[in-house]
């Protein structure tokens, strides 16, 4: 990636927020910006145009001379809509209950009756 001109002189921070911040905290702690201004610059940095081809939960942001952690920066996100706890782990796949599948495996479909006999017979024709 191409670096950014980090001359802070007269540069506005909302413009190019790498020469000014280094992580996603001190966006967090510049007293300067408004909210919407910090969601922003911190939603820029969690694009996908950032992300590093071989590790896409890294940032790489022009004119920052080191990578983010997506992480990092979604945590930020949080931290900025109060929600300090980070989000719940994926969660199991769905499963629909099939019972014929039970039948299967039972021996003779006992807990079926007639049709689960009668799928652990096709079940046996065909396994």
């Amino acid at each position: 990636m191409t670096n950014a001109n980090t001359n802070t002189g007269n540069l506005n921070p909302f413009f190019h927020p790498a020469a000014h911040y280094a992580s996603p905290e001190g966006v967090l702690n510049d007293d300067e910006l408004s909210g919407p201004e910090k969601r922003i610059i911190l939603s820029s940095w969690a694009s996908d145009m950032f992300a590093v081809e071989s590790c896409p939960a890294l940032r790489e942001i022009p004119g920052m001379g080191h990578t983010i952690r997506l992480a990092d920066i979604l945590a930020a996100l949080r931290r900025l809509d109060g929600d300090d706890d980070p989000p719940p782990p994926g969660g199991v796949p769905m499963r629909l209950r099939r019972p014929w599948a039970a039948a299967l495996r039972s021996p003779a479909g006992a807990c079926f009756g007639d049709v689960g006999r009668l799928v652990h017979c096709i079940h046996e024709r065909v396994g």
